[in-house]
């Protein structure tokens, strides 16, 4: 199994992959998924998280699935983490 190291933010993928090819802007987005427009603003800047909420709410209207957004905020908390968090005095635990 192979880490991603630079993950694309799940807003960076919703920009790139959905919005740019569709010419939809984030408003339009958040009127038809009915939202708060500074929720998918914000998303699309990197600026807050994924909720499953919106998941749910991009999957219905982009046909994926909330799996698939989830998995996109995963990854990139998980590789934030990783960059971030020091585990470096944390010994593991030993086999039995």
């Amino acid at each position: 199994m192979t880490l991603m190291k630079n993950p694309s933010h799940p807003g960076e993928v919703l920009d790139e992959l959905y919005l740019g090819p569709l010419d939809l802007s984030p408003i339009a987005l958040a009127k038809r998924l009915h939202v708060p427009r500074t929720r998918i603003e914000r998303l699309v800047k990197g600026e807050t998280t994924l909720t499953v909420d919106t998941a749910v709410r991009l999957a219905k209207f982009f046909r994926t699935t909330p799996e698939y957004w989830m998995n996109l905020q995963r990854t990139w908390d998980l590789a934030r983490a990783r960059a971030t968090i020091d585990v470096s005095d944390i010994t593991p635990l030993e086999a039995a």
